[in-house]
This record gives structure tokens, C-alpha cells and sequence, in this order.
């Protein structure tokens, strides 16, 4: 495990990776509205959200933020073999622009902080949610892994 801690550390504050673009359906979002009991117009009435400043349905802040879980795993850092890794937390989120129905989102990933914790090693990711053909972030956040050897 110490090996796997130094290597990490070595790498902390590059990017490790960018993830596949996923397109976000309005099946998926209405699916997130079901499973959060989170029905909001601007998620699920495309009708009515066309005639806010969004120009049709968004997904939810938090429906972005639960893709970071598999978009980050995605993205392939060697942690070595763990006995399990487990999702400890989050640090900091923000949602500076929407997520459109209809639009590709991807995971841009950078190693922010590893450090030893009581049996294995926290890995602290910056996950920045790009929307494709926009400058501006959809979400930024800092998740916080656990790995168990």
C-alpha cells in the first residue's frame, strides 16, 4: 500500500483523464425525477420549459453530480487491489451552467489530493462536468474515495 500511497501522491494535481461524452435524454432525467421524487417543470415538462431561459428541459444538478460516480470510475487511476472502495464524501459542488436535455456531457478529472487514512488511502478527484460546444462548466466538484487494502 505504501508503494501505490508515494506513486499517487507523485501524481497529485495532473489530470488522469477525460471521460467518453454521454448523452443526457429526457428518458434519463424523467428517470431521476421518478427515483428522487424531484419533478420540477424545468426537469420534465418540455412544453413549459421551453418558455423559461433555459429553452427546454434541464437535468438535474444533482442527476449530473450522481454521474460523476461512474464517469469517474471511468477514468482509469491504479489504486492497485483494494479489498473495496467505497464513496466517503464530497468536498465542494457547484453548478455554474445547466445540463440540457439533449446535450453530451463528459468528465474532465484531475488528481486533486491522496493521503493515508486507518487501512487505506483517500483519493480526493476534481470532476469537472463539461457540456459539449460550451465554455463554461455544467458542475465542479471534488469527490473523496476511499480505498481499503
Amino acid at each position: 500500500m505504501k508503494q501505490i500511497l508515494e506513486r499517487l501522491q507523485g501524481q497529485v494535481g495532473t489530470e488522469i483523464g477525460v471521460t467518453d461524452w454521454m448523452e443526457i435524454t429526457q428518458d434519463r432525467v424523467n428517470a431521476f425525477a421518478d427515483a428522487t421524487n424531484d419533478h420540477q417543470f424545468i426537469h420534465v415538462d418540455p412544453e413549459r420549459a421551453s418558455r423559461t431561459p433555459f429553452g427546454g428541459t434541464i437535468a438535474h444538478g444533482f442527476l449530473t453530480l450522481s454521474l460523476t460516480v461512474p464517469m469517474s470510475f471511468a477514468v482509469e487511476l491504479d489504486v492497485g487491489e483494494p479489498k473495496m472502495a467505497i464513496n466517503y464524501g464530497l468536498d465542494r459542488v457547484r453548478f455554474p451552467a445547466p445540463v440540457r436535455v439533449g446535450s453530451n456531457l463528459r468528465a474532465r478529472v484531475v488528481l486533486h489530493a491522496v493521503s493515508e487514512v486507518s487501512g487505506g488511502i483517500q483519493v480526493n478527484r476534481t470532476v469537472t462536468m463539461e457540456v459539449e460546444g460550451t465554455e463554461k462548466p455544467a458542475m465542479v466538484a471534488e469527490t473523496v474515495t476511499r480505498y481499503y487494502y
